[in-house]
């Protein structure tokens, strides 16, 4: 194929129904960016030769030294096929798990999928991560199973054993398939029932649970790979070679004249060919029959294999000769057997014919996207489809119909912004000269010369070939400089900017609707953006002329400056780009963050946030080497956290600058980002800060000898007291079953807590329903000020029910007895993963009750109250006693709240009413809830007297601080533990170098949850859990020790309790034989307490010891 002109790609692009959005997902090292440079060299764009050794995808420097991708880039192919022809827009993505967030930009803008698969390694964790990501979007996926020809060079498997190896890949992916289908199907017969339960007339007659109803009538024959559906290919992309059974079927049709429907149906399967019959039969493995697939198809390219590898020249020929291809002598000729291999199949197998013949023939084009989809699309958050105002509903046809007349509405979707160089934009490149141009130069430069002779002999004035050169001016108009013979090009000035070596971002998008023009005004909708809210602050709704818009939150306004193509690693100017392409758009970096909406009607909803399948975990604090460099490296922290979808920037309390990333690779490529192009000065990285959380457990039954608490002589009782009397100082009531109670400082309030651990199963539901609780939140909130509830949608009051019901359910037993009902607040952030439960009498408030409409004086100054409650608790959640970290699975139950009236002169109504208006002031500064002020000068005089709440400062104020320190004494009156964040981490690696693995396993706290062979290869999979705090270097250490055969993949995956008690000292006589006096073996959960509370320099208790030297006089030194 040639390389095509921009002209031919503008008119591919306006063909909707023959476009291609398609991506390469797969694990790690299993040839995406291979497979990518097979199908680019088809157009010409690289030599075939290059391919699979360029990694033309892999444009950073970092990509092409460590040899993986490290961002999703997209380029555009052309591609004929039977007279039509395709315009395909590829995107490569990484298959390291620390870029997982780059798959997530590419899925959402694509309609389908290469999955990727190496036929050695097989299905491998990222594998069915990406498959999960696919089938989240909605996207229809084909799978290429690559590197073939290592079956047969490094396995040597016989073809025989090779098709049961292929057929076991198939199998295995195919249940990954079936589990995410049937676990839909179930959900949505679910979410069907429950809707039929809530109608009265749905029959009760049948009670027989069947699992597998619903599954029978859903047709899931699309959803498999399979060779003899055509949504299979066999590739070895670096040997440039590929096939689907449809190109030998029709090679056989002919040879063997049997049909080539019926040969599509038999080439993959276990049948076999009566050639004396012609007939082909189920085969049966006992009488050693061959597969039709390893008779006609493995066994050539085995074949071929062989005689290369054994230099057999009179065979390589007679192959050449019976295909009818041409081999060039050089390739003939040459030493490595590779080269001629790559020569034979590429001309007779070309792979990009396999590949893209099956993406046009199986992938969907954008206008088969599906109503599902769509609505998936447009509802973010908990909303539903049907909560969306009407003008919403109806561009889900304008989605669906993706017309480019001038009426349909725009709509674009930004997936990702990426930075590029300033000079690589093309209105910055240098413009060919023109015939004209050339020729002024080239004479201007004789001229010069020949001045230049004259001036050396002397015989010319100077002031001549001044007014020589000034004759004719530049065609730029600047003036001549002396090395302008050497250059070739004139280069237009650039947009003025502060450096020359500026980076731009370049937003990463695709078309959903209408037709994207340059110089266009469209409006840009953050993600939190609602068409609702717009209707409320907008009297004439959406008619309302656009130009004159009131301010609208998450709603900007923008113009699309400059659309480009992508091409890999060049960009192409467009004036317009029509519905379903993939395009960059200029002069957005201002108006988007990381993703966005862009659509020329306000009435189009958000679309719902990308999913990322990695958490960032690691962070680091960043501080530039000189000082004085600050704002540049706050700058520089601006545009990666623009440039990076998972990246996250934050500033501490402490000043601290912190980046946040996925994990080591992801860290390191952030940290060269900043230093080399964003920020541009030397910076220092402190230490991995690793976060932790705190929490409760139930009092332990035996000790740290294995021994039963309270049975054994005490001995060292004194350690014990000690520590008691230190932590809990006077005026603090502690009960035995520790419940602590504590009185505001003015003696008005008296507090009653104790903290519970609660049950893991708890503490998970309220980490995955953490979005719900926060639009719980809102609508609290929402009502409180006193706004109409009809945001609120069925389907989501459901959810919250069941949530409900799912902590009922968990929640059982005498002591848990109503605590759902009575929970008040969660936290921290009132989302997180710890409760407050109100059991304290004639003071009832609960998180699931909505508010009255009209508010007493009274019940608005209990509401006070109890907001200044729950602020404690929510600074007690944020961060524990033990170093500050956010607490997790903790239940405070507030058992008593006992409001006393004070006492004093003159104190009796007067100072109630001060009391109740300084708790007022901690919210609305004096404004009582039901609207009204009170007069300031009434304010003031009650301010003049200085009674005794006052010395204490708001009474607000008060009872945040005392809810705060009770609730940190209640977690310190139980065993605490700390909680280490863990990965996941899977291993791949040979036999032989297991126990080395399991060697760094151990000395880095990892423990193995299992090990499972690979069946027809040497192949462990390895999976552990390990500590983030001890996986720094891990990955290199690995690979040190198991000489690179073994590689780690490391997921955040949970929160674990690190069984060990911080605080522990030896009591009893067993602990202190096994232990010692100082017991000084320092166990990992004080190891790391101390870590943390020295970084965030807090108190440590340790002894110090400086310059200690024993004193030596010189004789005895003799």
């Amino acid at each position: 194929m040639v390389l095509n002109s921009l002209d031919k790609m503008i008119q591919l692009q306006k063909n909707t129904a023959n476009i291609r959005n398609i991506c390469v997902l797969a694990h790690v090292d299993h040839g995406k960016t291979t497979l990518a440079d097979c199908l680019i060299s088809s157009n010409g764009i690289i030599s075939s030769r290059l391919a699979g050794k360029l990694r033309y995808m892999d444009s950073r420097e970092d990509e092409q030294v460590r040899g993986i991708t490290m961002k999703s880039s997209a380029i555009s192919l052309h591609y004929t096929k039977d007279n039509e022809e395709y315009l395909i827009n590829l995107i490569d993505s990484p298959g390291h798990v620390d870029f997982s967030s780059e798959v997530s930009t590419a899925v959402r803008i694509c309609d389908g999928c290469i999955i990727v698969v190496d036929a050695v390694e097989g299905v491998c964790p990222q594998t069915q991560a990406v498959l999960r990501q696919a089938w989240l979007e909605n996207i229809r996926p084909v799978l290429v199973i690559n590197k073939i020809d290592r079956l047969i060079v490094e396995l040597k498997f016989t073809p025989q054993e090779a098709y049961c190896h292929l057929k076991n890949i198939l199998e295995q992916i195919n249940a990954l398939t079936g589990t995410l289908f049937t676990s839909k199907v179930l959900e949505e017969r679910a979410e069907r029932e429950t809707e039929s339960q809530g109608d009265p007339r749905s029959d009760l007659g049948e009670q027989v649970y069947d699992w597998s109803t619903g599954l029978e009538d859903t047709d899931d024959s699309q959803l498999y790979f399979s060779p003899d559906q055509g949504n299979v290919v066999f590739t070895s992309a670096i040997d440039g070679w590929g096939f689907g059974i449809e190109h030998f079927a029709k090679i056989y049709s002919q040879k063997i004249g049997i049909k080539k429907e019926v040969l599509l149906k038999t080439l993959w399967g276990d049948y076999y060919i009566n050639m004396k019959a012609k007939k082909i039969m189920k085969v049966d493995q006992a009488k050693g029959k061959k597969p039709l697939f390893v008779q006609l198809i493995l066994e050539n390219i085995w074949s071929l294999y062989d005689a290369v590898l054994k230099k057999d020249k009179e065979k390589i020929d007679k192959i050449v000769t019976s295909l009818g291809l041409k081999i060039g002598t050089r390739e003939a000729r040459h030493s490595d057997p590779k080269v001629q291999i790559n020569a034979i199949c590429s001309q007779w197998l070309p792979i990009s014919q396999a590949v893209l013949a099956m993406v046009c023939q199986k992938l969907p084009s954008p206008l088969d996207i599906t109503a599902e989809r769509v609505e998936k699309l447009m509802c973010a958050g908990s909303q539903t489809f049907d909560s969306l105002p009407p003008e919403s509903q109806a561009l889900k046809a304008a989605f669906m119909k993706c017309g480019s007349e001038r009426t349909a509405p725009v709509i674009i979707f930004v997936s990702k912004m990426f930075a590029v160089d300033a000079k690589a934009l093309p209105q910055n490149k240098p413009r060919p000269l023109t015939q004209e141009e050339i020729a002024q130069r080239r004479e201007r430069a004789r001229q010069r010369h020949a001045e230049k002779l004259a001036a050396s002999q002397g015989q010319a004035p100077m002031d001549s070939t001044l007014d020589g050169s000034a004759l004719e001016p530049g065609p730029e108009g600047e003036d001549p400089k002396g090395d302008e013979q050497q250059v070739a090009s004139v280069t237009p000035k650039p947009v003025p900017q502060e450096e020359n070596n500026q980076e731009t971002f370049i937003a990463f998008a695709r078309v959903f609707s209408g037709v994207a023009r340059r110089g266009e005004k469209i409006f840009v909708l953050g993600p939190k953006y609602s068409p609702i809210e717009f209707l409320q602050r907008v009297p004439l709704g959406f008619s309302a002329p656009q130009d004159d818009l009131p301010p609208v939150p998450h709603m900007a306004c923008c113009t699309l400056d400059h659309l480009y193509l992508l091409m890999g690693r060049e960009l192409e100017d467009l004036e317009e780009v029509p519905p379903g392409n993939v395009l960059g758009i200029g002069g957005l970096q201002d108006f988007v963050l990381k993703s966005a909406t862009l659509c020329s009607l306000p009435s189009c909803p958000p679309f719902i946030p990308l999913s990322f399948e990695a958490t960032p975990i690691v962070r680091v604090a960043v501080e530039p080497k000189h000082p004085s460099e600050m704002p540049q490296l706050v700058r520089g922290m601006k545009l990666l956290n623009q440039a990076d979808p998972c990246v996250q920037i934050l500033i501490q309390e402490t000043g601290e600058h912190v980046l946040v990333t996925a994990g080591e690779v992801h860290l390191q490529r952030c940290l060269d980002d900043l230093r080399e192009r964003f920020a541009k000065i030397q910076i220092s990285v402190s230490e991995p800060i690793i976060p932790f959380r705190e929490t409760i457990t139930k009092p332990p039954k035996v000790d740290m000898v294995n021994e039963e608490i309270g049975k054994q002589q005490k001995v060292a009782v004194i350690h014990q007291t000690k520590e008691d009397q230190c932590k809990i100082p006077e005026g603090i009531h502690v009960d035995s079953d520790g419940l602590i109670t504590m009185t505001t400082p003015n003696k008005l309030a008296t507090l009653s807590v104790r903290a519970v651990p609660l049950p893991e199963e708890v503490t998970q539901i309220l980490e995955e329903n953490s979005d719900l609780i926060r639009s719980m939140e809102q609508l609290t909130s929402s009502l409180n000020e006193g706004k109409s509830t009809e945001m609120v949608h069925q389907k989501t009051q459901e959810k919250i029910w069941e949530f409900k019901g799912k902590l009922e359910q968990h929640l059982t037993g005498r002591k848990w007895r109503n605590t759902v009902d009575q929970i008040w607040s969660f936290g921290p952030r009132k989302c997180g993963p710890n409760i407050l439960v109100n059991k304290s009498e004639g003071f009832q408030n609960s998180v699931w009750a909505a508010p009255a409409g009209k508010v007493s004086k009274e019940a608005s100054r209990s509401r006070d109250v109890g907001n200044s409650i729950v602020s404690g608790f929510q600074l007690a959640t944020l961060s524990g006693p033990m170093c500050e970290e956010p607490l997790m699975g903790v239940c405070f139950v507030l058992e008593r709240l006992g409001l006393s009236k004070p006492e004093g002169p003159g104190a009796s109504d007067q100072q109630d009413a001060e009391q109740s208006d300084v708790v007022r002031e901690g919210r609305g500064e004096g404004e009582a809830h039901d609207g009204h002020a009170e007069p300031p000068e009434q304010r003031t005089s009650q301010k003049g007297e200085l009674s005794p709440a006052d010395c204490y400062g708001p009474f607000s104020g008060q009872l945040i601080a005392t809810m705060k320190e009770a609730c940190r004494y209640a977690l310190q009156a139980k065993p605490q533990r700390l909680m280490a964040a863990m990965y996941t981490c899977d291993i791949m690696a040979t036999g032989d170098v297991l126990g080395r693995v399991y060697a760094v396993l151990s000395k880095r706290e990892g423990r193995v949850l299992r090990e499972e062979m690979k069946e027809g290869t040497d192949m462990f999979i390895i999976k552990a859990a390990l500590p983030v705090a001890e996986s720094f270097g891990f990955a290199d250490e690995i690979r040190k020790r198991t000489s690179g055969l073994a590689s780690p993949q490391l997921v955040f995956s949970h929160w674990e309790v690190i069984p060990s008690d911080p605080f522990w000292v030896p009591t009893t006589e067993e602990e202190y034989l096994h232990f010692g006096e100082k017991a000084d073996s320092e166990n990992q959960a004080r190891k790391y307490m101390n870590a943390v509370r020295k970084r965030k320099g807090l108190y440590v208790e340790e002894k110090i010891v400086e310059h200690a030297e024993k004193q030596r006089t010189l004789s005895k030194n003799k």
